[in-house]
């Protein structure tokens, strides 16, 4: 054979490798991606509640399905109704598989929402929707475990209102933070983010 034949072949099967490493890569990439939800530290970790039945939780009962985690407070205008509506939503679009998934409302004020109040409130809104509430030792650290920044505002008279995060907490199975659901995100990225929380959990 030619010795620039024999250039041009040793140059079409480098190439050929280069390429046929490049896919098998990305391959393994998505399938590693596919295979588990990332996990990123810093957010979550102990906490010691009440539900709004009553009953004294920790995060370990939240352990072994994928969950929600929004913090807010009873009394908030706008964005906490409007929350747990669009959150109330997306759970009926689900169906059966909602049932997969742990979703819990915290109080950030602990001082009015009591777990009777929580019952309350939380009766206008998808029944697998769990309020947790507590000591205002125990809600704060909480807070502090997912980062959730909240401050009383008074208002005139003896009132006051809450200011507080407004972002959705996703935590795998493993009650491992995996990312955030906003505040009236459009609809169609909060359904990719629920089914791929609730398909990777199941694994």
């Amino acid at each position: 054979m030619p010795e620039n034949n024999l250039k041009v072949v040793r140059i079409v099967a480098t190439v050929a490798i280069l390429i046929l490493s490049c896919v098998v890569g990305l391959i393994w990439l998505v399938q590693h991606k596919e295979s588990k939800l990332p996990a990123m530290a810093g957010i979550g970790g102990r906490f010691a509640l009440v539900d709004h039945h009553g009953k004294s939780v920790t995060e370990r009962d939240y352990l072994g399905k994928p969950t929600l985690i929004f913090f807010g407070f009873t009394n908030c205008p706008d964005v906490c109704p409007t929350t747990l509506f669009e959150l109330t939503a997306r759970l009926k679009e689900l169906g059966p598989d909602a049932d997969q998934l742990n979703v819990v409302f915290v109080t950030v004020d602990p001082e009015r929402d009591t777990p009777q109040q929580l019952a309350l409130y939380l009766s206008s809104f998808d029944a697998r929707i769990t309020g947790l509430s507590g000591t205002p030792e125990n809600v704060s650290a909480a807070m502090t475990a997912y980062r959730v920044y909240a401050r009383r505002v008074p208002l005139e008279g003896d009132g006051y209102t809450m200011d507080h995060t407004a972002t959705i907490y996703m935590m795998n199975s493993k009650g491992q933070f995996t990312g955030l659901m906003n505040y009236q995100e459009p609809e169609t990225t909060a359904r990719a983010k629920l089914r791929r929380l609730i398909d990777l959990g199941s694994k």
